[in-house]
């Protein structure tokens, strides 16, 4: 997801001041360089705070007494975000939050006023990355860690603070805590491409039908359970029939079936003339309408719920179908941006001398039709996270109203049999008429226990829609996606590797995601990234990892991970002598041949190269003490500001003191 950080904003507490503004570019490695206690590591909580942490990590006294707000401007595929939140005073947060979406936003110079709250931001963030709104506890276990992944889950790959980013036992933002490490174990294969939505829903789909199935056959085994009763009850029923000499002809033998027949005869045979009310019939004549007047009304929403299930397929379909058109406009016309960069609209033909410029408006209009389509694309990025839930909704619906539909069908069947003359003559006020309505039952449920009725039918229609969905999941083949992708990251990471200050620059590097780490493969053994020695390495493997995944994210076709990565004091494992000292690197040339000042170097040097592999697609800010002389020389590296000698993120003349 095309996400990345324009500006980092404090309004001050005090009046007649305006606000503190950090602008960053997009596409490349911002640096933050500066002494200890400056404010360089209240960014990242800064940033975690605007994106709608439940808790304000900023840190208090000078930074939070100064100021009333902050804010960060993000860049989207489609628009400029703004988002500020207001200083919690002595809550641990506060749902005041202010946002403005524009083309190009504009920032107040005043404090701003509340205009949404922190949920309400954290639904746009979801929507924005396109998180399906299904949970992965399909199941219904209830546990907290299988809800739906969230925005919030995801920022978990974007922030390296200072305990983190060379830390042995913790690879991942705020993975030290059992809640977040639960949920960054459920959501790893949704967020490498393994699990897709179309697959939770799958897999909600499946576990409705399977409960469905069990409750099904629960209710048939309890049927079948008293089956040995009513057989009983067939055989008193003979007895009774004999003794009132309604049995014309005696059972042959003694099976179920004779007796039946028998009974049959009996239930169907004239016995007494039944009295009959006019005012029965009309009752009668006045339920049969109603019951014909509610199937009407059933199946009329039937028909509409089936045809809206019919139209949200479409949708789908077409939705994937227009994307795809665009993805291939987007990459013919991609060379048009090329072409833009290295037209030369004051180049002259050296042989007649006219100008080139003739086509430079040519070349603006296809870089603006590029433009066009990548805002598009971006706003078509994928199907709201709602409309899973909705086809799954209007699913378990169209189930329930068959049920109901059913439901109607036999009262009107048995309100017809009721109306029939068999039915007035089995209830007759007679004593034989009585027991001939009670033998006409016993037979129908003991026919039903026999064949198991509509129910088993309904069972083996239930299995064989479990059936496919199983065939259907198993060709997903989750497991074997999630091993690709690991193979992939693995691949990925030995990109950049060789670049870092690392031991064993050799050996592959696998993710773990069971175990949120990385194993170092060597020649006979796995050691998990604790059982390595060394900050350095720890930082390496960190730096590598994070590099890899970005790089994965943004080969995915929707990924919903921002396209940032904030990196809080990498240089803190090394701690150079002459930086201790605080002495500018110019005063000493020798200070290269440092063997830290040159792992610090590779740092920034890493960077470079990836920000130039991901072509401007994702962003790195590094918050850290390493003077700029030493990144100076390579590319894509902005400074974007230099704390020292009484400069920090807080001015000054903002407190009170």
């Amino acid at each position: 997801m095309y996400f990345q950080i324009r500006e980092v904003i404090l309004w001050p507490r005090r009046n007649g001041f305006s606000p503190r503004r950090l602008p960053f570019e997009l596409g490349k490695v911002n640096v933050i360089t500066g002494a200890s206690k400056t404010g360089k590591s209240a960014i990242i909580p800064i940033i975690d705070y605007c994106l709608g942490s439940d808790k304000c990590t900023i840190p208090v006294n000078t930074i939070r007494d100064a100021c009333s707000w902050f804010g960060i401007v993000i860049q989207t595929a489609g628009a400029q975000w703004l988002i500020a939140r207001r200083e919690p005073g002595e809550q641990k947060s506060t749902g005041d939050m202010f946002i403005r979406r524009a083309p190009i936003v504009e920032v107040p110079e005043t404090v701003p006023a509340p205009n949404t709250s922190v949920d309400k931001i954290k639904i746009d963030f979801n929507e924005l990355a396109g998180l399906t709104s299904l949970d992965f506890d399909s199941e219904a276990t209830g546990a907290g860690f299988l809800g739906r992944p969230s925005f919030r889950d995801v920022i978990a790959f974007c922030f390296q603070p200072q305990n983190i980013v060379a830390n042995p036992d913790v690879l991942f933002y705020k993975a030290d805590t059992n809640e977040h490490r639960q949920k960054l174990r459920t959501i790893f294969p949704y967020v490498l491409g393994a699990v897709t939505p179309e697959t939770l829903l799958l897999q909600h789909e499946l576990q409705r039908l399977r409960f469905e199935f069990k409750r099904k056959a629960r209710e048939l085994d309890a049927i079948r359970a008293i089956s040995l009763r009513w057989v009983s009850e067939i055989q008193s029923k003979i007895t009774t029939a004999r003794e009132m000499g309604l049995i014309q002809q005696e059972p042959i033998s003694g099976s179920l079936t004779d007796m039946i027949r028998v009974l049959r005869e009996i239930a169907s045979a004239p016995i007494v003339e039944p009295r009959v009310t006019a005012s029965r019939v009309e009752n009668a004549a006045d339920e049969a309408v109603a019951l014909q007047r509610e199937e009407q009304t059933t199946s009329s929403d039937l028909t509409h719920l089936k045809r809206r299930l019919s139209d949200m397929k479409r949708l789908r379909s077409a939705s994937d179908e227009y994307r795809g058109a665009l993805e291939v406009r987007r990459e013919r016309l991609q060379i048009s941006e090329w072409i833009r960069e290295i037209h030369d609209t004051q180049h002259q033909c050296p042989v007649c001398g006219s100008s080139d410029d003739v086509h430079h408006a040519e070349i603006e209009r296809l870089f603006r039709s590029l433009q066009r389509i990548e805002t598009e694309a971006g706003t078509l990025e994928s199907m709201p996270a709602s409309f899973d839930k909705e086809y799954l909704r209007i699913q378990a619906e169209i189930d329930r109203v068959t049920e109901q539909l059913e439901g109607i069908r036999i009262r009107r069947e048995a309100l017809e049999n009721w109306s029939s003359e068999a039915a007035r003559q089995r209830y007759a006020s007679t004593a034989a008429a009585r027991f001939v309505g009670g033998l006409d039952e016993a037979i129908l449920r003991y026919e039903g226990l026999r064949s198991d009725g509509a129910l088993s039918a309904e069972l083996g229609e239930l299995q064989g829609r479990i059936s496919e969905l199983e065939e259907r999941l198993r060709g997903r083949q989750v497991r074997f996606l999630l091993d690709k992708a690991v193979d992939r990251v693995k691949d990925l990471t030995s990109n950049f590797i060789p670049f870092l200050d690392i031991e064993r620059p050799n050996d592959p590097v696998v993710l773990a995601p069971e175990d949120l780490t990385v194993k170092i493969v060597g020649s006979d053994r796995e050691d998990y990234l604790w059982e390595i020695g060394s900050g350095a390495n720890w930082l390496g493997y960190h730096v590598a990892t994070i590099l890899a995944l970005h790089s994965l994210f943004l080969e995915l076709p929707h990924s919903p991970v921002p396209s940032f990565a904030i990196f809080d004091q990498p240089s803190q494992v090394y701690f150079p002598k002459r930086l201790r000292l605080g002495l500018d690197v110019n005063e000493d040339e020798s200070l290269y041949d440092d063997e830290d000042i040159v792992a610090v170097k590779k740092i920034f040097a890493t960077f470079s190269v990836a920000v130039k592999q991901f072509g401007g697609r994702w962003q790195a800010i590094v918050l850290d003490h390493a003077p700029e002389d030493l990144w100076r020389e390579y590319e894509d590296v902005h400074l974007v500001d230099e704390w020292r000698r009484g400069k920090k993120l807080v001015p000054e003349d903002w407190l009170d003191n």
